[in-house]
């Protein structure tokens, strides 16, 4: 991990402490980038962000592998843990990603990006003092509030720190906090559980967020602030309807959106219940899970991801199209390859099936933020990345766990009784209160249940696939040049 983690910040501060762009002429370590901060500054602010991401995904993918205990004490469904992983976060996380982003395009990022980790850090927090559902959605509704002005911001920054061409390899190095973050959400979380508590878990998790955003307020620089780059541009501020129309006006746009909003969809919905298919099925606890699954996919992703960034600028560069063929054909094998590691009868098998599709399933995010950023001016650089996650995140975080959930408790109650419609029988004969001769008829059903609404979701990846390879089709059509 450390090594794929160096070699990717060497590649991309390398090139980018150039003069220009487009020279060919080497830089040391302290060299000037074009926008006036030496290579090393830049390689300080591109960690500080990834840890900052980091902390973003570690606070919001832990609630999965606490999920099944807090589905114990709190007495919920699989909805409900669909609702409280997925679309509670991702509805005010969208929604509000729009307007910070407007301000992201004309303000300080810096400043954005330091508030909204204090607030979703607090957040995090005060989920581990939760005590019914409603008092967990609320929670979690805050921790969606504060990481809408986080992403958007952090685009924009670094597409100003770093030149084009290797704007996709920072982009994917910024994005290794999507796996990093996830395997230390799980492994933290699922110890702690194990050992305190789901609810001390939130605490641990939440309370350094705090600290690190007035490390981040106080060191990071804005170009805006510190290096004279103009506050306004020439032409005014683009309104989110006038950047609307400058992305629906590109086709590769519109592809490579459907086709990561169809890749959330399936990685979120099988992330919020994968842990819990390890643990209804083969029996583990959270602590095991959250070392096992969390160390495997974390480093499965945090390859797939570096690949794809890395492949799609050295493809790319000869075959514009290649910048989404790679993502494409990553998914297309993956979609079709995880089935045997849900069908597995040992967890070590299954770890392993599942861990090999997980890599081809982490390809698109480089190539895919990156196209955003090339198809608009820079004044909407902002702007263009928070209307993609406001699709993408809708799509994917908002509606995949609960599809998940809610195709699972259909699948439950027809392997119980033979419908899908049993809910209230399942509930009486099943419930944490009910005594019933039945236990071991509700415990398969939840099993099977899960099983196979986690195979359903994984295939639903080839639209994602399809998207992408028309995406790259359309990427070789010329693309507004930016840099």
């Amino acid at each position: 991990m450390r090594k794929i983690l160096g070699e990717t910040m060497s590649d991309v501060i390398n090139s980018g402490a150039t003069p220009a762009p487009d020279s060919a002429n080497p830089a040391s370590s302290d060299t000037q980038t074009s926008h006036g901060l030496s290579s090393s500054y830049v390689r300080y602010a591109l960690w500080m962000l990834l840890i900052i991401y980091i902390l973003n995904f570690l606070d919001r993918s832990i609630v999965s592998i606490l999920a099944e205990e807090i589905r114990t004490e709190l007495m919920l469904d699989d909805w409900q843990i669909g609702i409280m992983t997925g679309l509670a976060f991702a509805l005010f996380y969208t929604i509000l990603g729009i307007p910070i982003a407007r301000l992201a395009d004309r303000g300080d990022r810096v400043k954005i990006i330091s508030i909204s980790l204090a607030v979703w850090s607090g957040f995090t927090a005060l989920c581990g003092l939760a005590t019914n559902f409603v008092q967990m959605l609320l929670g979690r509704i805050g921790v969606g509030v504060g990481e809408a002005g986080c992403t958007p911001a952090a685009h924009s920054l670094i597409s100003d720190y770093v030149p084009a061409d290797r704007r996709a390899r920072a982009i994917a190095f910024y994005g290794l906090g999507v796996p990093v973050g996830s395997l230390m959400g799980a492994v933290l979380g699922g110890v702690i559980a194990d050992i305190w508590g789901w609810r001390t878990a939130f605490l641990v998790a939440g309370l350094p967020g705090v600290g690190l955003a007035l490390i981040a307020w106080f060191t990071l620089k804005e170009p805006r602030r510190t290096l004279g780059f103009p506050v306004a541009p020439a032409g005014g501020h683009a309104s989110a309807w006038s950047t609307l129309k400058t992305l629906l006006g590109s086709p590769a746009y519109v592809f490579v959106t459907l086709g990561a909003a169809a890749a959330a969809f399936v990685s979120y919905g099988q992330g919020a219940f994968t842990p819990a298919f390890f643990q209804r099925l083969h029996g583990m606890s959270p602590g095991e899970v959250g070392v096992w699954l969390g160390i495997s996919s974390g480093v499965g992703g945090l390859i797939g991801t570096w690949l794809g960034g890395y492949f799609a600028d050295k493809f790319g560069a000869k075959d514009p199209g290649a910048f989404l063929f790679v993502p494409a054909i990553g998914m297309a094998i993956a979609s079709v390859s995880f089935t045997p590691g849900y069908l597995a009868s040992s967890w070590q098998a299954a770890l392993v099936l599942i861990w090999i599709p997980g890599v081809l399933n982490s390809l698109w995010y480089g190539p895919a933020f990156a196209t955003v950023q090339r198809v608009v001016p820079p004044s909407q650089r902002a702007m263009a990345a928070a209307i993609t996650l406001f699709v993408v995140n809708l799509v994917g975080l908002g509606l995949g766990p609960i599809f998940a959930g809610i195709l699972s408790d259909t699948l439950r109650n027809m392997m119980f009784d033979g419908s899908g419609l049993g809910i209230s029988q399942f509930a009486q004969a099943c419930g944490k209160a009910a005594a019933t001769t039945a236990d071991a008829a509700c415990v398969v059903a939840r099993q099977e249940g899960l099983r196979w609404s986690l195979i359903v979701a994984c295939h639903l990846g080839l639209i994602s696939a399809l998207m992408f390879w028309l995406g790259g089709r359309a990427l070789r059509k010329p693309l507004l040049s930016t840099t």
